[in-house]
């Protein structure tokens, strides 16, 4: 099958001066704020990695807002505050910490919780910069610095090398930013593993993820994702089996349509939301798919080799179906990234697939280690339909006749799975 490319338009919008005049002119109280015909956020982005060349290839999934207005600044408007303008690399114009914690009810479990455990996160290719913009991240959110001297990062190989890393790229360097800071955001006290591949193979990416867990991590994100094939059975038992081991991937950014290692049967697979801040909500935020058109959005769908886990029980999909769970990924309600190689050195807005799998990872970090022989992928399931998940029940990511696979509905559907975390509950076991 050939690889998949990337084909949809951008979102396009006003500039934030328009914005706040709306914010302040127009529309007054916190009800009408969250209603349809208040300001919506509204962004160009750029894809950091190119679509696979080849079958067997991946590519990462971060999405870097270029220009408009996004959730954060809205949210900033309402408030009163300065809005910042996504296309200034200055200052934030993303959910940073505080706003992610809050959104999905962990901000008393980030304060308390991942002392001694281990993120790690798996990308092609080297990022020199890696260590130092963490820090920057770190440092202007008030999270406590996590450096190679402290123990609290460390950077290798696929083969485990300190020293003997991969060639730079500055697109893989975006997305390792991004997963990097989404793993701090959501498990500051977490340490974390950046385990680089030296090219973007899925057998090079395995042994990454295999080189993770040798190192003891228990949690380990992969934003990354191409075609389906009929390796995909081999991959899964050669790098995806690990019990005992919360294994995240994100779903894809291209719509309605399956994509590997999303389709493993041993993997959690994340989708994406937008989500915005609602005062008129009890929760205070609100979440639908994630979807700029019909070829962007959220993935989900069935898989056309995998097998269907025993804990999952739809009936769409006679083998695996994806997602399993989701987290905030539209570009324009996207989060906030500090990054500088390649680029001008500076804040970024992200989106994608490629921030909703860390931050699922690290939920599982924050429930605690994983019992052994369990798989992670099966906890959420295990309180389906509970308070423990955030039930998205609005948005679709392409056509599937109406169908669950594709649109949001109360309960499983295939674009969110059960939800988004409220809590950490639905991710331990």
């Amino acid at each position: 099958m050939p690889p998949r490319r990337h084909r949809g338009r951008r979102r396009t919008g006003a500039g934030i001066v328009g914005v706040a005049a709306l914010v302040f002119a127009g529309l007054g109280t916190a009800a009408q704020a969250d209603a349809a015909t208040s300001p919506t956020p509204h962004v160009t982005w750029k894809r950091a990695c190119s679509a696979p060349a080849k079958a067997g290839e991946m590519a990462c999934g971060a999405k870097r807002v270029t220009g408009g207005t996004t959730a954060y600044a809205l949210q900033r408007a309402k408030a009163g505050h300065a809005a910042p303008d996504a296309a200034d690399a200055s200052t934030p114009s993303g959910y940073g910490p505080a706003d992610l914690q809050a959104a999905y009810g962990l901000t008393s479990a980030a304060a308390a919780n991942g002392t001694g455990e281990t993120i790690a996160v798996v990308d092609a290719y080297d990022d020199p910069n890696a260590e130092a913009d963490l820090a920057k991240y770190r440092s202007n959110y008030g999270l406590s610095a996590c450096t190679t001297a402290n123990g609290c990062f460390k950077k290798v190989s696929q083969t485990g090398s300190t020293t003997s890393l991969p060639r730079a790229d500055s697109g893989w360097a975006e997305e390792i930013s991004l997963d990097l800071d989404m793993a701090s955001a959501v498990c500051p006290k977490c340490s974390i593993l950046l385990v680089e591949a030296k090219s973007a193979t899925m057998a090079n990416l395995g042994t990454a993820v295999n080189r993770a867990v040798t190192l003891g991590a228990k949690y380990v994100s992969n934003s990354y994702g191409g075609s389906e094939s009929s390796s995909d059975s081999s991959y899964d038992s050669s790098y995806f089996n690990h019990p005992g081991v919360a294994i995240t991937v994100s779903a894809g950014d291209e719509g309605y349509g399956a994509e590997y290692p999303a389709a493993s049967r041993y993997v959690t697979a994340v989708g994406g939301t937008a989500l915005t801040k609602a005062t008129s909500t009890t929760r205070g935020w609100t979440e639908s798919v994630w979807r700029t058109s019909s070829t962007e959005g959220t993935g989900s769908g069935c898989s056309a080799y995998d097998t269907k886990p025993t804990w999952q029980t739809d009936t769409g999909c006679a083998k695996r179906t994806i997602a399993d769970v989701a987290a905030v990924a539209d570009p324009a309600t996207g989060v906030s990234v500090y990054d500088s190689y390649g680029i001008t050195a500076g804040w970024y807005t992200f989106g994608g697939t490629s921030a909703s799998s860390p931050i699922i990872a690290a939920v599982y970090a924050l429930g605690g280690t994983p019992s052994s022989g369990s798989y992670p992928a099966k906890f959420p399931y295990t309180v389906a339909g509970t308070s423990a998940l955030n039930d998205v029940t609005s948005g679709n990511n392409g056509s599937c006749s109406g169908s669950y696979l594709c649109t949001a509905t109360t309960g499983y559907d295939g674009p969110t799975g059960w939800g988004t975390p409220q809590g950490v509950s639905g991710f331990t076991g």
